[in-house]
């Protein structure tokens, strides 16, 4: 098969100071077929994207590539191309779509113009021209009603379709190369199905190559014909999809494939990159449900939540939320709630914590009605009800020590009799969720977005809470680091008795962690039972969907991992 793209040898450092550097990626060489998928897998820091952004040359300006490093396409080295000349390449025959569309399209441009640009930057074409093949791609990338959405800004759009503008913007003008670098990794199941989808459909009806970057084998399953498994910089393993899932030689392939929570199984702890790599013997015990004791812990009862919001000069409209929810919420158990981006399961968990106000209903916390209680009079059930958010970069104060961090809240709370036992409280804490004592003097940034999770949950543990809400508070990890901070989770909760709500839009890991499903479709809960219920036996069509959704690679890893 003819090679579009050769990588060989490729070197890439950079500069941290006059004279440190620091080794991203080392001796890496693999070559992408003309129309052709292939995926770069692993975990951040392997070097995966560092090594496709050479390939464009999108490198900060403190990357120093090495002097023996080659990347030809169709014969010439592009390491040795002028600026001008990867200008002209950039948009034409190499496109790019990122992770994070929000960040990549520009906010104060309507979509519509961002994809002309493109056009008329690249392809010659005069406004109007531009503005109907703008409105054509719209179309064939999915977009609902695209002559409406043309004219649209990008926060007036969906996760998913934005993430969809972005293909539209990439494959404007065919190039021959798509590099999509975590296109999927924030998104739903189902439009994650959708968008992995449409690359297929895109790559086979354009005949370009792609090269997908993932850190997720079951999802790489899906779309690619040979893969390339990085850790550390260097490559590990590459060679078909069929040969990798099906007989992966490296323990660190090995590794990745068995991180993964499994359907058919819910062993007591999940493996880990070191168990697997180190040879370590798996946990064979299954975990077993924890038994309902006693009158439930919360009753929630016609629990709604509904936004008014304007429309139009004096009109406003009214978007529910929530709509009447009923649930309980037992001792030492786990409530999984699934669903897609807008079907109000962030909002419940928001509504429990009384971050956000229920417009309607009860949630009875021992008799007592946390939904109608003044603030003042929610202090202490803050303490007992606490919450780790999606994002640690985004929820841990940078300008705080993990120590400030750790002690802020139990100062508030009155816990501790001054700032000395506060501190040795939260080193406390701290070895309990696997992080040294030094810690107690860094930065968030010092950390890595694992060990930032950790430190969420260790601030959530010096309130001694009853309750945890969990919100898609794994979602952005990588599949190892994810199975790290699960198995954490659940030590803690067999330790102290815990009570979780966990929110996640990813079914293998909900069907893992929790005991009780809720199942919720545009504000309300279509679909309640056990875990193994809801996934053996799905009574919803909606509930039928999302599972038909799980990607068919995780089949592959399975069997593997088995």
């Amino acid at each position: 098969m003819t090679s579009l793209i050769e990588v060989r040898d490729l070197e890439v450092a950079f500069r941290t100071g006059k004279t440190d550097l620091h080794h991203a990626v080392r001796g890496v060489s693999f070559d992408i077929p003309a129309n052709a998928t292939v995926a770069l897998v692993g975990e951040s820091g392997s070097g995966k994207s560092v090594s496709a952004m050479s390939i464009v040359r999108l490198l900060p300006d403190n990357a120093v590539i090495g002097k023996r490093s080659r990347i030809l396409y169709q014969g010439t080295d592009l390491l040795q191309a002028t600026p001008e000349d990867m200008r002209r390449l950039r948009g034409k025959e190499m496109s790019v779509v990122f992770q994070e569309p929000m960040s990549s399209l520009n906010p104060v441009f309507r979509v519509g113009e961002q994809i002309a640009e493109v056009l008329r930057i690249h392809a010659g074409m005069s406004p109007r021209q531009a503005r109907e093949r703008a409105l054509e791609l719209l179309g064939e990338v999915g977009i609902p009603e695209p002559r409406a959405r043309l004219n649209a800004y990008p926060h007036e759009l969906s996760g998913g379709q934005q993430q969809r503008v972005m293909i539209a913007i990439a494959i404007a003008c065919e190039p021959k190369l798509l590099i999509a670098d975590e296109p999927t990794t924030a998104l739903d199941v189902t439009v994650q199905r959708q968008i992995v989808d449409l690359l297929a459909r895109l790559q086979e009806r354009q005949k370009m190559s792609v090269l997908f970057i993932s850190h997720d084998l079951g999802l790489v399953g899906e779309i690619a014909g040979s893969v390339v498994v990085m850790r550390h910089g260097e490559v590990r393993e590459a060679g078909t999809a069929a040969d990798i899932f099906g007989a992966p030689r490296d323990a660190y392939t090995r590794a990745l494939l068995a991180c993964r929570p499994r359907m058919d199984t819910r062993p007591r702890r999940l493996p880990v990159i070191d168990d697997i790599v180190n040879n370590r013997p798996l946990a064979t015990a299954q975990r077993m449900p924890v038994p309902i004791e006693g009158k439930a812990l919360i009753e929630v009862a016609g629990l709604s939540k509904a936004y008014r919001l304007k429309d139009g000069l004096f009109r406003h409209k009214v978007i529910d939320a929530v709509k009447l929810a009923d649930f309980l919420l037992y001792k030492g158990r786990t409530l999984g709630v699934v669903g897609e981006s807008g079907s109000g399961k962030t909002t419940i968990g928001m509504m429990l914590t009384r971050l956000t106000d229920a417009s309607a209903g009860r949630i009875l916390f021992e008799g007592i009605d946390l939904a109608t209680l003044p603030p003042a009079s929610m202090r202490p059930y803050r303490r007992r009800i606490q919450i780790i958010f999606q994002n640690p970069y985004a929820s841990l104060n940078p300008r705080f020590t993990v120590g400030q961090i750790l002690a802020e809240p139990m100062r508030i709370h009155g816990i501790g009799a001054g700032d000395d036992e506060r501190a040795r409280l939260a080193i406390g804490w701290l070895d309990k969720v696997g992080l040294p004592a030094d810690a107690f003097g860094k930065y968030p940034h010092e950390f890595s977005g694992g060990q930032r999770q950790r430190i969420a949950i260790a601030r959530c543990l010096t309130m001694r809470p009853e309750i945890i809400i969990c919100d898609e508070s794994v979602s952005a990890l990588d599949v190892s680091v994810q199975a790290t901070v699960l198995n954490l989770l659940l030590d803690l909760q067999e330790e102290f008795g815990l009570t979780y709500v966990f929110i996640s839009h990813d079914l293998a890991v909900v069907k893992y962690m929790a005991d009780d499903i809720l199942v919720m479709n545009q504000g309300e809960i279509v679909e309640r039972g056990t875990s193994e219920e809801i996934y053996s036996n799905p009574r919803h069509p909606y509930t039928r969907q999302l599972l038909a959704a799980i990607p068919r690679g995780y089949a592959a890893s399975q069997s593997q991992a088995g």
